[in-house]
């Protein structure tokens, strides 16, 4: 039981490298997807539009009530099946697993995105809209120029909080047999008989990872506070 071997973390880091890429890229597509996507909602959710607050409210209620598995596990089995049957095609419509995880994560963390900016474009005084209108801006513009550079200031560390649990959350993909960080472990785990080295491994370096993007996310809080 006490037989520990490490060597097969050195042995193997090719394969865990390559993990680890496919980890931060889908980390970074999904944040900028996210923050995108969210920052439209959150602008849809303050809509005086109320057909329009109505939808993004929904659908964000929807997302952040639902586990981030079962979404995953819906996009990925529920959806070609849901596609065919619109289509009328003969197979299921193959989106395939990569696809999947891309498309999944950054409507899931939308939603999440969507409350942040939702609560820095508020954190904004309404004023300074205002004064907007009073140099000629509309309403789009207003936002764009004035507005949402200081939402996203004022909500930077949360959105890189929420990056960091995202950075988490992707673990969940190798249940579709996509070889992410977490993923590429299992397989050597499965593979050489080490299951406990490798899983220590994991939880070490994520411990790490995560500790030490939470002090630079605190760094950046300290130099982006604004004294009032």
């Amino acid at each position: 039981m006490f037989d520990f071997d490490f060597a097969v973390i050195a042995d193997s880091w090719p394969l865990l490298l390559l993990g680890l890429q496919y980890t931060i890229q889908l980390t970074v597509v999904a944040t900028i997807g996210g923050v995108l996507f969210g920052t439209l909602l959150a602008l849809a959710r303050l809509s005086s539009n109320r057909t329009l607050s109505m939808l993004a409210g929904g659908y964000v209620n929807v997302m952040r009530s639902i586990p981030l598995l079962l979404v995953i596990f819906w996009f990925y089995f529920l959806f070609p099946l849901g596609m065919q049957w619109i289509t009328g095609s003969e197979w299921p419509i193959a989106i395939g697993a990569d696809r999947s995880a891309y498309i999944t994560f950054i409507l899931f963390e939308a939603a999440y995105f969507c409350e942040i900016m939702r609560a820095g474009i508020q954190s904004v005084p309404r004023g300074q809209v205002n004064a907007g209108y009073a140099l000629g801006l509309n309403y789009g513009q207003s936002m764009r120029l004035i507005v949402l550079p200081q939402a996203w200031r004022n909500v930077l560390p949360l959105l890189l909080t929420q990056t960091i649990i995202l950075f988490q959350d992707v673990s969940l993909v190798s249940l579709l047999n996509v070889t992410d960080f977490v993923g590429a472990a299992v397989k050597i785990a499965q593979r050489d008989s080490r299951v406990v080295e490798m899983y220590l491994f994991i939880a070490v370096f994520y411990f790490f990872m995560s500790l030490g993007l939470s002090m630079i996310v605190k760094q950046i809080q300290k130099r982006t506070a604004i004294i009032r």
